[in-house]
């Protein structure tokens, strides 16, 4: 009776510490995510106080984008190698001292290496979040809330950083975009090593870090990153454009080729061949573009068309960000174990770009309520849609051995996904305005307003166009379908006690799948019984 017990009460602690685990988790996520755009609304103050010209202020944005994009699959791969607890922990001190130095910053120089910093500690930590969430919740019912949660805090977190921003920088300093950080990250590494579950990885049992791989994918992640961010001020035919664009696409090419031959890749290529995990990222990198495209004209429609501050700027967002939140976790977290993952990503993206297309009738006298308010709705409601399931799918079936790779994987989609995008529109909205102006009297300020909102709406229509086309690949190669009883939890219920399932519906041969969930069990034991381990291999990675 008293082992019963303290089993019991066992258990229920573990329960307990689980979900502390997805609150440390979102808020680490949620620090990455916003932290993109918060300072996008201190760059202003921040380019007037440190004196940074014109040409060289793209840099505050373009090195965090350039670090963060190119080390992903590095961070993701260390987290499989020395523990995702310790490299998560690492990546968030790391991410507040770089914070700390950028807020400190006396000159552009130092606010640029900063952010560059900023960008390789958040390369750390946002494949290893996602692979401690897929790990730490192996119940499809659990599973589907947490990745819920997970996926509105990254469909959401970049509207919460303009309206964030927008108050720091308005009523304190634009530092305190940086600085905000701090505290955050610091209280969140103390949290992380109470509450998440220890997996680390003895150096005897630890695989090589396949080094040629790392240098290929890096650069030629760094190099797609860093061509699409120049095209912004360039243009696609400058030479500082397309070298790096060619360059990265060779890299690339040469990355599949040493990872197909090598013993212990950088990037299982199964994670990517197998159709739902490569819809998935396909999916969300192409809603990216659009998605990107969105913040980027609605920004400078509100403030420059609409002449809004920069606080109300960042409240006009809000309405986005809740319609995320409930729809992500008040349907698509309970569709999940229901429905077919296409079924809730394909009318997603829909909804979303049905949203895009309202946007297109915008004017220099719309009103917000009737113009903006309406296509933040149903752009919300749809991404909501679409950032769980596909997240979920990134990890789904995958060895815990795996999980960061997996993990950077779709991280990796997310943000050359969201670079393509501003390059690419910015480039069309440009492209537009000048053809709309060389007809007209552009130095009319009403014709300048009306040459801008012209280029807005082109841009827009690409967005829309980008959208659709990402519905239909998730339709075309999402086929993943939930088991039978994962709503109510019986396949749950008839396992063996303790054990993790791994979701039949995965895309792998059951041989594989039999390896992943004993990989599983493997490193969700009790602490108690992990030290008591006698030095038992782990499965290898299929």
């Amino acid at each position: 009776m008293t082992a019963q017990t303290a089993t019991g009460h066992g258990h229920e602690d573990a329960d307990h510490r689980r979900w502390w685990a997805l609150a440390v988790i979102a808020t680490a996520q949620l620090m990455i995510v916003l932290d993109i755009t918060i300072v996008n609304i201190a760059l202003p103050s921040a380019q007037r106080d440190l004196g940074i010209s014109d040409a060289d202020r793209q840099w505050v944005i373009t090195a965090y984008t350039l670090a963060f994009g190119g080390l992903l699959l590095l961070g993701g791969r260390l987290g499989d190698l020395f523990g995702r607890k310790r490299v998560f922990t690492v990546g968030l001190l790391g991410f507040a001292l770089a914070s700390a130095v950028g807020g400190a910053a006396a000159g552009p120089a130092m606010l640029f290496g900063a952010r560059a910093l900023q960008g390789a500690f958040g390369a750390l930590l946002a494949p290893s979040a996602l692979g401690l969430l897929s790990t730490t919740f192996s119940d499809p019912r659990e599973r589907s809330t947490a990745f819920g949660i997970f996926g509105a805090i990254a469909a959401g977190g970049s509207a919460i950083g303009f309206i964030a921003g927008g108050l720091l920088t308005e009523y304190l300093d634009w530092r305190w975009c940086l600085f905000v950080n701090v505290p955050i990250a610091a209280v969140t590494a103390f949290a992380a090593f109470s509450v998440l579950p220890r997996d680390h990885v003895a150096k005897g049992r630890r695989t090589r870090l396949d080094l040629p791989g790392a240098l290929l994918g890096c650069g030629g992640l760094l190099a797609i990153v860093y061509g699409t961010s120049e095209a912004v001020t360039r243009g696609w035919g400058d030479g500082l454009v397309l070298g790096p664009l060619l360059l990265g696409v060779v890299l690339l090419a040469l990355f599949v080729l040493v990872e197909r031959r090598t013993a212990h890749p950088l990037l299982p290529l199964h994670i990517v061949a197998d159709r739902n995990r490569g819809g998935g990222a396909l999916s969300i990198g192409l809603a990216m573009v659009g998605m990107f495209g969105t913040f980027l004209f609605l920004t400078y429609y509100l403030q420059a068309i609409k002449h809004f501050s920069p606080i109300v700027s960042g409240l006009s967002f809000l309405p986005m960000t809740v319609a995320i939140v409930l729809s992500s976790t008040g349907f698509a977290a309970r569709m999940m174990t229901r429905v077919p993952s296409r079924n809730l990503v394909g009318p997603g993206l829909l909804l979303a770009a049905g949203g895009m297309a309202w946007l297109t009738q915008m004017r220099v006298d719309s009103a917000w309520a009737a113009m903006v308010l309406p296509a933040e709705l149903l752009i919300g409601f749809g991404m909501g849609l679409v950032f769980m399931p596909a997240m979920s799918l990134a990890t789904l079936g995958v060895a815990p051995n795996e999980a960061g790779a997996a993990s950077a994987t779709i991280n990796s989609a997310q943000q050359v996904g969201g670079s393509v995008g501003t390059a690419l529109l910015n480039t069309v909205a440009a492209s537009a305005t000048a053809s709309f102006l060389a007809t007209r009297v552009a130095a009319d300020p009403a014709v300048q307003a009306q040459g801008a909102v012209h280029g807005y709406v082109v841009a827009t229509w690409v967005a829309t166009g980008v959208l659709a086309l990402a519905a239909l690949v998730a339709v075309l190669m999402i086929d993943h379908r939930p088991a039978p009883g994962e709503a109510t939890g019986v396949e749950g219920a008839a396992a063996e006690p303790g054990s993790a399932a791994v979701p039949a519906g995965d895309g792998r041969p059951t041989g594989l799948r039999a390896a992943a969930a004993a990989d599983v069990r493997a490193n969700v034991r009790p602490a108690s019984e992990v030290r008591a381990e006698t030095g038992a291999e782990r499965p290898p990675g299929d």
